[in-house]
C-alpha cells in the first residue's frame, strides 16, 4: 500500500467584535483550505485558540462546520482539557459527528506528574466513551503543556488500545523526537508541525504535518507534499521554509491571524482573544513579506 502523505492545517478561529466565534468566516476560511490542497483541517488545538473557548463554542463551531458540507472524514478536532470530563464530552461528541479521530491534549495543568497518571488519564477517556471507531490522535506539545508524550507512554496506550491510539502530532520542535516515535510505531501517524520537516517525516515514513503556517500557506506546503522526490522538491522546499521562518520570528497566532486578514482582505480575521494581543505595526513587514511569498488565497 501506498505511503499516506497529508497536510492538515489547524485552522485559526475568528471572532466577532464581542469575541464570539464567527461561524460565518470560520466556516469559509476552512472550506479555502480544503480548495487550496489541505487534506484535512486539525480545528481547536493551540493555533485555534482553543483553551480560549468553551466546550459548547467550540462543538458548536465544529458542527458548524459540518452543517456547511466539511465531510466528517476530514476533521480532527483537538479535545484535550485539563479535566477529564471534559476531554471525554468533547471526544464523545466528535466521535459521534463521525470525525475521522480527536487530537488529544495529556491533562496540562499539572506538571511533573508520573507517566501513571497520564496514562490513567487516557485510558479513563478511551474506557468512558466505549466507541470501537474513536480514533485517538496524541498530541505532543511539552514547552506548551509541559506534560509529554512519550515513547514509553505511546507503547502502553499502544498495547492497551491497538484500535484506538491512531497517531500523533509532534510540536515539540525536535526533529530526533519526531524520528524516534516513526522509527518505533510505523503502525500510528505521525506528523510533524514544521513543514520544512516534511521530506525528512515521510523519508522515515511519516504521515505530514500539521503546522500552524498552513493557514497561510497551504497551496504551497500541498505543492511540496506533490513534489517530494522530482526535481522541484528543493524549490517548493524553499518556498514554505521561507514563509515557516518568518511565523517563527514572530508571536505566532497573532501573525498568522494578521496574515489570513491581510490575504482576505478582510480585517476581522485579525481579532484575537485575550490573553492574545492582536499583531501590532511592528510586525507589518514581515507578515506581509509571508503573505507574498505564499500568495494570496481565494476565499471559498
Amino acid at each position: 500500500m501506498a505511503q499516506k502523505i497529508e497536510l492538515f492545517v489547524p485552522a485559526i478561529t475568528p471572532f466577532k467584535p464581542d469575541l464570539s466565534v464567527d461561524h460565518s468566516r470560520f466556516v469559509a476560511h476552512a472550506k479555502s483550505l480544503l480548495a487550496a490542497g489541505a487534506h484535512g483541517l486539525a480545528p481547536f488545538g493551540t493555533t485555534s485558540e482553543a483553551n480560549s473557548l468553551t466546550l459548547s463554542e467550540r462543538m458548536g463551531a465544529l458542527e458548524s462546520l459540518l452543517d456547511a458540507g466539511v465531510p466528517a472524514k476530514a476533521l480532527i478536532p483537538g479535545t484535550g482539557c485539563s479535566s477529564v470530563g471534559d476531554t471525554i464530552t468533547l471526544s464523545a461528541h466528535a466521535t459521534g459527528l463521525g470525525c475521522r479521530g480527536v487530537l488529544m491534549l495529556p491533562p496540562f495543568f499539572y506538571k511533573n506528574v508520573p507517566e501513571d497518571g497520564v496514562f490513567a488519564a487516557y485510558a479513563q477517556t478511551i474506557e468512558a466513551i466505549g466507541a470501537a471507531d474513536l480514533r485517538v490522535y496524541l498530541y505532543h506539545i511539552p514547552q506548551m503543556s509541559g506534560v509529554p508524550i512519550t515513547l514509553t507512554l505511546i507503547e502502553r496506550l499502544l498495547k492497551a488500545y491497538p484500535g484506538t491510539i491512531a497517531g500523533l502530532k509532534d510540536s515539540s520542535g525536535k526533529w530526533e523526537n519526531t524520528r524516534s516515535v516513526i522509527e518505533a510505531f510505523p503502525q500510528i501517524d505521525t506528523y510533524s508541525a514544521s513543514e520544512s520537516l516534511i521530506p525528512q517525516n515521510v523519508a522515515t515514513g511519516g504521515a505530514g504535518c500539521i503546522s500552524a503556517s498552513s493557514n497561510v500557506n497551504p497551496a504551497g506546503i500541498r505543492r511540496l507534499i506533490d513534489g517530494l522526490g522530482t526535481q522541484d522538491e528543493g524549490v517548493l522546499l524553499d518556498q514554505v521554509s521561507q514563509v515557516r521562518k518568518i511565523f517563527e520570528s514572530l508571536p505566532l497566532i497573532p501573525a498568522i491571524k494578521a496574515a489570513v486578514a491581510l490575504q482576505t482582505s478582510d480585517a476581522e480575521f485579525n481579532r484575537v482573544r485575550p490573553p492574545f494581543v492582536a499583531s501590532g505595526a511592528e510586525h507589518q513587514a514581515e507578515i506581509s513579506r509571508a503573505v507574498q511569498i505564499a500568495g494570496r488565497q481565494s476565499r471559498a
